[in-house]
C-alpha cells in the first residue's frame, strides 16, 4: 500500500490540511482506494489500521469540499479520478456532506440495475452517497445497507441518512472481509473502489458471494490494470491513482471472482488513465514522463465489475456477527 521505506507508523500521526492537494502522501490516502499487497514491515493488520485512521480523518474533513460531482462553480481543476462521477440529478438527491465525503473512482449506482423492493449492500460505504442513491431506487419496500469499519464515517453517514430522511437505510459497522449479514440475504452488492483496501480480496469476494441471494448480482467500481507492466512504473502510477499496489490485473480479478463462485463476470472500463493525467505527480518524483507513456497509456483504468451468483447456488457458511441473527 505504501512506497517501500515509508515510516507508516509516523504517517499515522500526520495531519492533513484543507490545502493538501497533490502531495504524494496526501493523494495516496485522501483518495483511499488502495492497499492490498503487503510491503516490508507491514501485514494486513497494519494496512487496516492505516486505512481506518486516514479514512476517519477524511470523514472529519468532508465538509471542506470534494470534486466527485460535476465541475464545481469556481472552476477549480479537479483530478481525473474523483471528478465528475455523479450527475446533477444525483447530486440533488443527497446531502452535500455525502457528496463531499465521497472518495470513490466510479459511480456503481449509475450502472447497477436496481429494482423496487430489492436489498442492496454497499461495501465500504463511507459517507453514504451510494447507499442513499440506491435507497431511492429500491424504494420504501426495499432496503439499502452500508458497511464501514470507521466510526467517523459511520457517524457522518448516519447524519446524512437523517438529513435525507431515508427510512429504508441502515449503516452497519464491520469489515468487508467479515460481512455482518446472513447467508443469501442481499440482492445486489455495490462498492466504490474499496475492495482495493483489503489485504485479503479473496475473502472479500467469498463473503460477497455468501451474502448474495441465489441470482444476486455484484456491481462494483474499482481500479484495475491491464497486461504486463514494469513493477516500478506500476507502483508509481498506482500511487498516483490512489490504489497503490492493491489494484488487480483484470484477468486476475476475473479469476478471483470465478474462484469465489461467481458467474457471468464482466469488467467494463469506465475511465482509462494516461500518463499525461499524472504528469505533475510523476515529474516531481524525477521520472521521465514522456518515456513512460507507452508503458502507461491504456493500462490503468477505473472499471465497472459485474458478476452474478447462480440461481441454483446457495451458501451455508456460518456468519458469527450479531446482525446475522436478526
Amino acid at each position: 500500500m505504501i512506497e517501500r521505506g515509508l515510516d507508516w507508523r509516523g504517517f499515522l500521526n500526520t495531519e492533513f490540511t484543507e490545502n493538501t492537494e497533490r502531495e504524494e502522501i496526501g493523494k495516496l490516502f485522501l483518495r483511499i482506494c488502495g492497499a492490498g499487497h503487503q510491503e516490508d514491515g507491514m501485514d494486513g493488520t497494519d494496512i487496516k489500521e492505516i486505512v481506518r485512521e486516514k479514512y476517519g480523518q477524511a470523514a472529519l474533513r468532508g465538509k471542506s469540499g470534494s470534486c466527485c460531482g460535476t465541475a464545481d462553480a469556481s472552476g477549480t481543476s479537479c483530478d481525473p479520478i474523483t471528478s465528475n462521477l455523479y450527475d446533477a440529478t444525483q447530486m440533488q438527491q443527497v446531502p452535500e456532506a455525502a457528496l463531499q465525503a465521497s472518495l470513490g473512482c466510479g459511480n456503481p449506482t449509475a450502472l447497477a440495475k436496481l429494482s423496487p423492493g430489492e436489498v442492496v449492500l454497499d461495501l465500504g460505504s463511507g459517507g453514504g452517497i451510494d447507499v442513499l442513491l440506491s435507497a431511492k431506487r429500491v424504494g420504501p419496500t426495499g432496503k439499502a445497507y452500508g458497511l464501514d469499519m470507521t466510526d467517523e464515517m459511520l457517524a457522518l453517514a448516519n447524519e446524512n441518512k437523517r438529513k435525507a430522511g431515508a427510512d429504508n437505510v441502515e449503516f452497519l459497522k464491520g469489515e468487508i472481509e467479515h460481512i455482518p449479514l446472513p447467508d443469501n440475504s442481499v440482492d445486489v452488492i455495490i462498492s466504490n473502489c474499496v475492495i482495493n483496501l483489503s489485504a485479503d480480496k479473496d475473502r472479500v469476494l467469498r463473503e460477497a458471494f455468501r451474502v448474495l441471494k441465489p441470482g444476486g448480482r455484484l456491481a462494483v467500481s474499482d481500479v484495475v490494470t491491464r497486461g504486463e507492466i514494469d513493477a516500478q512504473i506500476r507502483q508509481n502510477i498506482l500511487l498516483w491513482v490512489g490504489c497503490v499496489a492493491g489494484a488487480l490485473e483484470e484477468d486476475e480479478y476475473r479469476d478471483k471472482l470465478v474462484s469465489a463462485g461467481f458467474e457471468q463476470v464482466d469488467i467494463e472500463p469506465t475511465r482509462i488513465y494516461r500518463v499525461e493525467d499524472a504528469r505533475e505527480f510523476l515529474s516531481e518524483k524525477g521520472l521521465d514522463v514522456d518515456a513512460m507513456a507507452p508503458q502507461v497509456d491504456g493500462k490503468f483504468m477505473s472499471a465497472f465489475v459485474r458478476a452474478t451468483k447462480s440461481k441454483s447456488a446457495k451458501t451455508t457458511e456460518a456468519c458469527c456477527a450479531p446482525a446475522c441473527c436478526k
